[in-house]
C-alpha cells in the first residue's frame, strides 16, 4: 500500500478533508485537487505531511487530471458544488452544468489513464439525493432505478455520476465503485464564498447544512428557533470520519468493484430532535426549547433513510460515532467559527 497513490478532486472540501486524513493514516500517498472555489484557501493539518501534494486546479481541465492521473492507483472523484438544501434552489442551474462538466472530465481523464496509466479504478462520490423521490424505506441499493428520477437539480446530477461510472465502464472497461454518503457532519464547514446567504428569522446564515445552521442560530440568542418545515424530517446524520472509513473501504475493497453502496449510520433523527438536543447544550436544561415552523424549501425531502445492510455484509462498514458524539465535537466547534466570522 505504501507505493500506492490516490488522486482526490475537492479535496480542500468538507467531506474531502477527512478522506484524505484517512487515505494518509492507511499509507497511501496522496495528490489533492482543489480550486479553492468554495472556501478560498484553507489551511489543513495535513498540508504539510511527506505523503500528501497539493495541486491547485480545476476538475475540469481535461490535460491536467490525465496528467496526474497516469502515476495515480486509485482516483477518487469527489469534487462537485454542493451545499445544503438553500445551496440547491439559489444555484440549481449551475449546480448542474459546472458539476456535469466536471464529471465528465473526470471520467475522460480515467478512461485514458486506465488505458495508458496504472489507474486501477475510480470511486464516485454520489449521493443519499439519488433517493429523492423514494416513496418506501429503507432506500437500498438498486432503488434508485425503480423509483422516479431526483425532482431537484443537484439530485438529478447525482443519479448521472451512477449513470457516468456504470457507461464508462460498460464502454471502456473502467472499473468503478459507486458510494453514497447520507447527511455528512463534522468540522470544517465554512461560509461558502458566495455572496448569496439566506435569512432565517433574524439570523443570516451561509449556505451550508442543518447542524452547522441550528448550532449558529442558537449560539446567537435565536428565540424561538426557526426551523425549516414542521421537523419531522428523518435524516442520518453520519459523521464525517465514519464516511471517510466507508469511502477509502469501499476505494480498495476487491469485493467493491464494480457495485454500489449505502454509507450511513443505522441512527435516525428527526430535525426536531436535532434541535432540542443543540438548544439544550447551548442554552441549558433551565430555558425551555421554543421553535416556529417556516415554509420549507420544495426539495426538502421528508423522508431519507438507507438501507446500511449491504456496506456492513460485504464491507464490514458500520458507522459508529453516535450523534451525541458528533455534536461533542461540532457544536463547540461551529460556535468558536462563528465568532471568527468563518461560517
Amino acid at each position: 500500500m505504501a507505493d500506492e497513490k490516490v488522486l482526490i478532486t475537492g479535496s480542500a472540501g468538507f467531506i474531502g478533508g477527512y478522506v484524505v486524513e484517512e487515505l494518509l493514516a492507511r499509507g497511501y500517498e496522496v495528490v489533492g485537487l482543489d480550486d479553492y472555489s468554495k472556501y478560498g484557501r484553507v489551511a489543513k493539518s495535513y498540508d504539510d505531511h511527506p505523503r500528501y501534494t497539493f495541486v491547485e486546479g480545476d476538475a475540469r481541465d481535461v490535460d491536467l487530471m490525465t496528467t496526474i492521473l497516469m502515476d495515480c492507483d486509485h482516483f477518487i472523484a469527489g469534487a462537485a458544488l454542493i451545499g445544503g438544501i438553500s445551496y440547491f434552489h439559489a444555484f440549481a442551474y449551475d449546480l448542474l452544468a459546472t458539476n456535469e462538466r466536471i464529471m465528465a472530465s473526470s471520467c475522460d481523464a480515467a478512461i485514458a489513464a486506465h488505458r495508458d496509466g496504472r489507474l486501477e479504478k475510480v470511486t464516485y462520490m454520489s449521493s443519499s439525493m439519488v433517493f429523492e423521490s423514494a416513496d418506501s424505506w429503507p432506500s437500498y441499493e438498486g432503488q434508485e432505478k425503480l423509483v422516479p428520477p431526483p425532482i431537484s437539480s443537484y439530485g438529478f446530477q447525482k443519479l448521472a455520476v451512477e449513470y457516468y461510472a456504470r457507461a464508462a465502464h460498460m464502454q471502456y472497461d473502467l472499473p468503478f465503485t459507486i458510494v453514497r454518503p447520507f447527511n455528512c457532519v463534522g468540522v470544517g464547514e465554512m461560509r461558502s464564498k458566495s455572496e448569496v446567504e439566506v435569512l432565517s428569522g433574524n439570523v443570516r446564515l451561509a449556505m451550508s447544512h442543518v447542524v452547522p445552521d441550528l448550532v449558529q442560530k442558537v449560539y446567537k440568542g435565536q428565540d424561538p428557533l426557526h426551523i425549516l418545515g414542521e421537523g419531522n424530517q428523518i435524516r442520518h446524520y453520519t459523521y464525517g470520519g465514519d464516511l471517510a472509513k466507508g469511502i477509502v473501504t469501499a476505494m480498495q475493497h476487491p469485493a467493491a468493484r464494480n457495485d454500489d453502496f449505502n454509507l450511513s449510520t443505522a441512527q435516525a433523527t428527526t430535525v426536531l430532535e436535532l434541535a432540542e438536543n443543540i438548544w439544550h447544550r447551548l442554552r441549558g436544561g433551565d430555558v425551555p426549547f421554543r421553535y416556529v415552523s417556516d415554509d420549507p424549501y420544495e426539495h426538502d425531502v421528508q423522508k431519507r433513510v438507507p438501507s446500511v445492510t449491504k456496506a456492513r455484509d460485504i464491507l464490514g462498514f458500520e458507522a459508529t460515532t453516535t450523534l451525541d458524539e458528533m455534536l461533542d465535537e461540532v457544536v463547540p466547534w461551529v460556535c468558536d467559527a462563528s465568532d471568527k466570522g468563518l461560517i
